[in-house]
């Protein structure tokens, strides 16, 4: 089943599938177990035009869609979700704020290098006091002498500390508004400004082969200029970032659901107990049976969420709908091919154990989903009479 996708999306699909499975599967483990950034294989893929897939090709993108950018993720997850997050938040969060809230001086200085590669964008939005509550922003800015002076702390940020990152966009306080609530902005601050630092990289269970740091703002002066879109108006933007960025985080969850499951479902076959395979045994054969059924359930929800964004429809309630079922569905999926497994399943020289370890962050980044829950909750009307 093609789910409808034209001649240019099946392209997408196939030539990001062939790329993931022949350059980086053979060294996802090596990625995993060395913690390093796959500088060359962010390059391959910006060779082919995959971090810029959504954004117009005069802006060096190329001249995609949602639908599209949510193939090319699923599929690089499928084989290693490192890549795919870096992928994702360049393009989700380092880029589309740019382009969607930016001037065109700042689209055509910004874009080009980012949609083509040649840099990584990120987004410093989480603050070790403000997650969830992304409005309890504690980072400031103030206007003086035609600059920005920005100070605080940003936590758990993607992207922001390669040796190709360029830009960060960054959300602080900027003011007080009449009903005594904080003014947020969001603000450009290029990588090597000074008095922006960014700290080693995290310990993590997952995503060892990502870029995630702690980022902090002492007297970190840019230009008046560097304001993105209206001040005061951050709250709102990074909302509706959010609000896209969630079909990326969706997209991740299948690609990782589906790689779990044929990893499982070709094990079956090969293990043998009772002088069988095991895959014959109903209680595995039922396992592998609920896991293809939902993952299937699951990509029609996603692609309907990318579908609707490229119509410009509202989709707010089916993207938070895609990325709670997605990540939940790659956390069970995950834990159900380790199951298959068994004893092998937590070795780290099979791939299933990264995934497991890879899928639980999937249900608390890009929004937690309890507050997947409470955006879907609003957007139905529960609660109202």
């Amino acid at each position: 089943m093609n789910y409808g996708l034209d001649d240019q999306h099946v392209l997408i699909r196939e030539t990001t599938r062939d790329f993931a499975e022949n350059e980086i599967a053979p060294r996802a483990e090596e990625f995993d177990r060395t913690h390093a950034f796959p500088y060359d294989i962010i390059k391959g893929l910006a060779g082919l035009g995959f971090l810029g897939i959504p954004f117009p090709e005069e802006y060096g993108g190329a001249g995609g869609d949602t639908l599209g950018y949510a193939l090319a993720v699923e599929e690089l997850a499928r084989i290693d979700s490192s890549v795919a997050i870096t992928v994702a938040a360049h393009t989700s969060l380092g880029t589309s704020p740019i382009w969607l809230f930016g001037s065109e001086e700042q689209r055509s200085r910004w874009v080009p290098p980012l949609a083509s590669g040649e840099m990584l964008g990120a987004f410093g939005l989480t603050e070790p006091d403000a997650g969830s509550d992304a409005g309890g922003t504690l980072t400031s800015a103030k206007l003086e002498d035609g600059h920005w002076v920005v100070n605080g702390t940003k936590c758990f940020i993607t992207n922001a500390g390669t040796d190709i990152s360029g830009v960060t966009t960054v959300t602080a306080v900027t003011g007080v508004r009449e009903d005594g609530r904080k003014e947020i902005s969001c603000i450009l601050v290029p990588r090597g400004t000074p008095g922006f630092t960014q700290a080693a990289p995290y310990r993590k269970m997952c995503w060892h082969g990502s870029d995630t740091r702690e980022l902090s703002f002492v007297d970190c002066r840019v230009p008046a200029e560097n304001l993105l879109g209206e001040q005061g108006r951050g709250l709102s933007q990074f909302l509706r970032i959010l609000d896209g960025g969630r079909i990326a985080v969706g997209a991740i969850g299948l690609g990782l659901a589906q790689g779990a499951y044929e990893m499982a479902l070709q094990y079956s076959r090969e293990r043998c107990q009772f002088r069988q395979p095991i895959g014959r045994f109903q209680s595995i054969a039922f396992k592998l049976a609920d896991m293809a059924t939902r993952i299937e359930a699951a990509r029609l929800l996603l692609y309907k969420a990318a579908r609707l964004k490229d119509a410009e429809k509202p989709f707010k309630k089916t993207a938070a709908m895609a990325k709670l079922m997605c990540s939940e569905l790659a956390v069970w999926a995950a834990d159900e091919a380790v199951q298959i497994h068994g004893g092998y399943g937590v070795m780290d020289e099979y791939p299933v154990s990264r995934f497991y370890r890879d899928a639980k962050i999937l249900t608390i980044g890009e929004g937690t989903n309890e507050i997947q829950r409470l955006v879907i909750s609003r957007e139905i009307g529960a609660g109202v009479a």
